[in-house]
């Protein structure tokens, strides 16, 4: 069973940057392929990025250019470098967890979750 611990989150201006950070236990970290979703209020939960057990990534359209997704196996820890924050990336932000080497974009392909941290961006 993985647990999956999110921080880093908090209130910032547009145009400011954010590091999400995701620590993992009870499994082997580097086994995973990792993601990062959110959820702003009303919509659904929608992929940001990806990193599979090669260091290969994907990012949703929305975000590419400006977030970028990285991981430590060493520390058992994903992170998420958000830069150039607009309001519209104000949302709770979940790390996720699945076995086998694809980066998933759907909520159904991930076996573990974490419980999120809140990132607000204002205007």
């Amino acid at each position: 069973q993985v647990q999956l611990i999110e921080s880093g989150g908090g209130l910032v201006q547009a145009g400011s940057s954010l590091r999400l950070s995701c620590a993992a236990s009870g499994g082997i970290f580097a086994r995973y392929t990792m993601a990062w979703f959110r959820q702003a209020p009303g919509k659904e939960r929608e992929f940001v990025s990806g990193i599979n057990l090669f260091g290969g990534t994907l990012h949703a359209d929305s975000v590419k250019g400006r977030f970028t997704i990285s991981r430590d196996n060493a520390k058992n820890t994903l992170f998420l470098q958000m830069n150039s924050l607009k309001p519209e990336d104000t949302a709770v932000y979940y790390c996720a967890a699945r076995t086998g080497a694809r980066v998933a974009m759907t909520l159904r392909d991930y076996d573990y979750w974490g419980q999120g941290t809140q990132v607000t961006v204002s205007s």
